[in-house]
């Protein structure tokens, strides 16, 4: 592809070949994914658990991303991706580069982690290589914890050709009728409820040697148990993945909570989108089950190991200490400990969280304190992906016992956690929460806390405004912002933002907050705007963006035009990034970079130099169609100097001087990992943020913990 443009000549800012695919794009993230699992710098289960990550992503992927481009293909769309192709185009060429991948990573498990595992005394092993007192143990495993579990499903002319569930994994089973010979047709579904690798006797009694054996194994060893009578010949393991998009019609829903189950139950009939089969799988066996799950070879993925990776994850509950991360303490900054009462703090300063080396529990205490305290009258909170055991959800479960007039809005079409968020959002009803469900044709994906509390001089408001769920699970390993403030504006901000959201109002403008889908797309595109307009005046036009994914065809082009007008431009993009760097006339002012590493980079943060009165904005969008039309979405200002500076200095110059975590993407789609300037050694920014904390008012900000930053930054 040609990367270099006149600078003389317009430039057509449409064009095809300025634009990464989507879909390809994702592929190289989970290709970074997959790099972190061969990087013998992660802790052995750590690197195990890289591989884990890449398969449910890549899953989810299939189910969604893959799945929409069929339908665009059936519906016979002719639109095309911003980069020219159409649907059926962009399922061929990720097809073409999935398929090499997903077997270098059954490969490298083989011939890299499986010996290193072993070296640990970690024994991943094939059913064959079971000894004699080990296949004992097995059958006697499998007569009493799987045989009863077990529901094997004939397909002849009585018995049709089964329902195959999504994600499940199966076994395919030739057998004949021992009396007449005649061959038969069976599928055995591998219990999802079991452990995958199930622990195996070793011939010592010390607890630190490990040996597990592959469930599907253990099963198809012992299928003779499952059909007496019959010779079992042949079996063969399969994965099926169906499209787990739901499709909503909410306009026509009378009881949206109703609906949404109704819509999750039937995910699991969804068109398939993937077999997967290992390489010895018959040409006739896979042709039924081609033909009976009503898709062609090209919907086939043939794999040469264990189908369905994701289990993996199961060895890093191992007790292994020394094989795993390191933990740490996270911070609880310093005005809270010596504070007492988060409301007190608060009032003395904004607080600017950074987690997960901020410690998590501020802001279960936040919302704890506010369901306890007498004083306060109104909590008003969105919840988007909670969890299971939610220490936020039961403190609004306490504030409501306790008095306090508690609206929530739970989104229940959070994708995948539709099911949890139907549970607790009857929960809070059922305890006397007001609870709404989202707004019709949008997503609430906004992250934000409102508390109403009386005081000396009358009400005062109190928010929290973040980055990332309101989870306290994922807290502890995904990057994010939050920000805790009682000024005035802000507070009266949520407070209209929270009754567009429960009740009826068209509030299109705000104060400060940046909300999609009214108001956030204009406001940076002014902002981009006013930067180029600045540095054709100063020459110091300056962007730095962190975001997750960049796909928004228009904020592109606006940037490729603050580029072409000389503004220096750095985007931290973990994930997609349709964006091409690099090219002379367009974007050669553009750097993108990609950070993975132990921690998820998760916050969104804009920052814009404004002439040397710079703006920050920190919140919940990526700069993505469905973020900015589909959405509620608030961004929020970082207006306080020391929380600016503290943004730009000691969180955004630490991810540009990364050279362990990132990877710079060039012209040609690739990336390629940062290297450590001349003389200076590799900086871990991860790493850093464990030991320096983002903003500490009351303890020591400069010196020593801005020095140790490397001048690239």
């Amino acid at each position: 592809m040609e990367s270099k443009t006149s600078s003389t000549t317009p430039v057509e800012l449409e064009r095809p070949d300025l634009y990464i695919n989507r879909e390809l794009s994702w592929i190289e993230f989970n290709r970074r994914v997959f790099e972190e699992a061969k990087n013998p710098r992660h802790p052995l289960l750590e690197r195990v658990k890289f591989i884990s990550i890449f398969e449910t992503n890549l899953d989810e992927f299939m189910m969604i991303r893959i799945a929409g481009l069929k339908d665009q293909v059936a519906a016979r769309t002719p639109t095309r991706s911003p980069d020219g192709r159409t649907a059926e185009e962009q399922i061929a060429a990720v097809r073409q580069l999935l398929a090499p991948l997903t077997q270098e990573v059954r490969h490298y498990w083989r011939t890299e982690l499986l010996p290193l595992l072993a070296e640990q005394h970690i024994h991943i092993l094939d059913y064959e290589q079971l000894d004699r007192q080990q296949r004992e143990a097995m059958r006697a495993y499998f007569e009493n914890e799987v045989f009863p579990v077990l529901t094997p499903l004939a397909v002849d002319s009585v018995h049709p050709f089964p329902h195959i569930s999504n994600l499940s994994l199966n076994l395919a089973v030739v057998l004949t009728d021992a009396s007449h010979g005649s061959e038969h047709f069976a599928r055995v579904k591998i219990p999802p409820s079991l452990p995958r690798l199930v622990p195996i006797p070793t011939a010592t009694d010390n607890p630190q040697i490990m040996a597990f054996v592959w469930l599907e194994q253990v099963i198809a060893a012992h299928l003779s148990m499952l059909f007496p009578g019959f010779d079992v010949w042949e079996s063969y393991p399969f994965r099926v993945l169906r499209d787990a998009d739901i499709e909503l019609q909410e306009d026509d829903a009378a009881d949206l909570l109703e609906y949404i189950e109704q819509e999750v139950r039937e995910r699991r009939f969804g068109t398939v989108v993937d077999l997967a089969v290992n390489p010895a799988m018959p040409q006739r066996i896979r042709r039924l089950l081609l033909d009976n799950l009503e898709i062609t070879e090209r919907d086939l993925t043939v794999i040469d190991g264990p189908l369905g990776m994701g289990s993996v994850a199961e060895l890093t509950k191992l007790d292994k200490p020394d094989l795993k991360d390191k933990p740490f303490t996270p911070h609880i900054p310093a005005l809270l400990r010596r504070t007492p009462g988060i409301f007190n703090a608060i009032q003395k300063h904004d607080i600017l969280l950074h987690h997960p080396y901020d410690s998590f529990s501020t802001i279960v205490d936040f919302i704890s304190e506010a369901a306890e305290d007498p004083g306060v009258l109104a909590i008003k909170q969105t919840l988007y992906r909670v969890g299971q055991n939610s220490p936020i959800v039961e403190a609004l479960l306490r504030a409501a016992e306790n008095g306090k007039q508690v609206a929530v809005l739970v989104e229940l079409k959070a994708r995948f956690d539709e099911e949890n968020n139907i549970v607790w959002a009857q929960k809070l009803e059922r305890a006397g929460v007001h609870v709404v469900y989202g707004l019709i044709g949008l997503k609430t994906h906004a992250k934000m806390a409102l508390v109403v509390r009386r005081e000396e001089h009358g009400l005062r408001r109190y928010v929290h405004l973040g980055t990332g769920n309101y989870n306290a699970t994922t807290g502890r390993v995904y990057e994010d912002l939050g920000l805790l403030t009682c000024q005035p504006d802000i507070c009266n901000d949520l407070t209209m933002l929270f009754n567009s959201l429960t009740g009826y109002s068209r509030q299109v403008s705000y104060r400060k907050l940046l909300v999609a889908p009214v108001g956030l797309r204009r406001g940076i595109s002014e902002r981009i705007e006013r930067e180029i307009r600045l540095h054709e005046e100063h020459g110091n036009g300056r962007l730095i963006f962190k975001m997750n994914q960049l796909t928004d065809p228009a904020i592109i082009r606006l940037l490729y035009r603050a580029s072409q007008a000389g503004v220096k431009i750095d985007l931290i993009i973990r994930g997609v990034c349709c964006l091409r760097p690099g090219i002379v006339g367009v974007s050669e002012n553009i750097r993108v970079r990609s950070i993975v590493g132990r921690f998820l980079e998760h916050s969104r943060v804009y920052y814009f130099g404004n002439n040397g009165r710079a703006e920050i904005f920190v919140g919940s969008a990526d700069m993505m169609q469905r973020n900015l039309n589909g959405r509620v979405e608030v961004l929020f200002p970082v207006e306080l100097p020391t929380l600016r500076e503290a943004l730009l200095k000691k969180m955004l110059h630490p991810l540009l001087a990364d050279t362990v975590n990132a990877r710079l993407l060039q012209p040609d789609e690739r990336y390629v990992r940062l290297q450590p300037a001349n003389g200076e050694e590799a900086f871990d920014s991860q790493q850093w943020f464990i030991t320096h904390p983002l903003f500490d008012m009351e303890e020591d900000e400069e010196g020593e913990t801005i020095s140790a930053i490397p001048s690239s930054a």
